[in-house]
């Protein structure tokens, strides 16, 4: 896995920076403003996704702010561009989603993932901008999706790993009637100062437990989990090394103004004295698949590649991880060039650690 491919998988589309929650540990910076992407910019990113779609499955990924906030008719026309081919997902608050969206997602076929922390009690800090629980909105959005037959993931931020909590949350999962859960572990990011310094049998066991509750009921895609299996069975296996894409992905994240960031969509808002705004290009001036095929040029892009080759000399969870994110390593380091961060520790090796730590408690004894 060497330098950036040309054509990514997938295409993050913001149609608006605005956000009607307040969640305490958002990394957003302007999701108190509704800045919406004109047409014209999701024109121009379908000139380029369109043929690539033509090739192979590929996705658009419409993450704000609230995308909802749009409201459907821009948003229709946000989508109307994009050719047939093009798998559409949302990830939302699920707080505005109601019988009417729902036939939108179905008019467009439009995939959804909704953010929720689990409990109620496990959603303190999903507030609207009054400062008021989002919990029971959540909930009703949840409630038409379900009505509606709608199969929809699930995205949730731990705050603090404890015991008891990863069976907990899995449970709650399991009721809440979703097909796919992912499991962030809160990253200092963006405008969220606050630490994710985290204690590391906490986080092992977390994730250990994690895994239990999974197996004894895997109704559930489990994110992490699976991909963590699937890295251990291939080393196992001999294999590790297909694993990895031979090039990074782009992971393009276009902005509402139309101006594009690579390999990590938190970084998008953001300016800095010495990286300037982060990003490689503008749609509006260059096309899509030209941006891409230059990224590397970017400084801030170059001296992260350099990174990842020092990750790769150094660190043994390389071939698990690919050398992390560009976001973490700027807004815990204060550079792109650096190794370890604490994401990498809660969220890749702790991870990894946690199923072999499983797997070693719950091996059958020898014959």
């Amino acid at each position: 896995m060497r330098g950036i491919a040309a054509v990514p998988s997938y295409v993050v589309m913001q149609p608006t920076t605005l956000c009607n929650l307040d969640c305490v540990y958002c990394y957003l910076p302007l999701r108190a403003a509704d800045r919406r992407m004109p047409l014209t910019v999701a024109e121009a990113v379908a000139a380029s996704v369109n043929p690539w779609a033509a090739s192979g499955r590929f996705s658009v990924v419409w993450h704000g702010g609230e995308p909802l906030a749009a409201g459907r008719e821009h948003l229709a026309a946000l989508l109307a561009p994009f050719g047939p081919a093009v798998e559409h997902h949302v990830q939302t608050n699920a707080t505005l989603i109601d019988d009417a969206w729902c036939a939108f997602f179905v008019e467009h076929g439009i995939r959804v993932s909704v953010s929720v922390d689990g409990p109620r009690a496990r959603n303190g800090e999903r507030v609207t901008r009054g400062g008021r629980p989002a919990y029971d909105r959540i909930l009703a959005g949840v409630a038409a999706l379900r009505r509606h037959g709608l199969p929809f993931s699930a995205l949730a931020v731990v705050s603090r790993p404890e015991r008891g909590l990863a069976t907990e949350l899995y449970d709650y999962f399991l009721d809440l009637g979703c097909d796919v859960l992912g499991i962030n572990i809160e990253e200092t990011e963006g405008v969220n100062t606050r630490t994710n310094a985290r204690d590391a049998a906490a986080v092992t066991g977390f994730w250990a437990e994690l895994v239990g509750a999974w197996r004894r009921d895997p109704r559930i895609h489990l994110r992490e989990i699976e991909w963590s299996l699937r890295y251990a069975g291939a080393v196992l296996a001999g294999t590790a090394d297909d694993l990895l894409p031979r090039r990074l992905d782009p992971i393009p994240t276009v902005s509402h103004d139309g101006s594009v960031v690579v390999l990590s969509p938190e970084l998008a808002g953001f300016t800095d004295p010495r990286y300037g705004d982060f990003s490689s290009g503008n749609v509006l001036t260059t096309p899509l698949a030209e941006i891409l095929a230059g990224a590397g040029r970017t400084p801030w892009v170059g001296e992260f590649l350099t990174g990842v080759e020092a990750c790769r000399s150094s660190c043994p969870y390389f071939g698990f991880c690919g050398g992390g994110h560009a976001a973490n390593r700027y807004f815990e380091l204060g550079r792109f060039d650096g190794t370890e961060t604490e994401h990498c520790r809660n969220s890749k090796i702790r991870l990894l650690e946690g199923v072999l730590e499983h797997a070693r408690d719950h091996e059958s004894p020898a014959a």
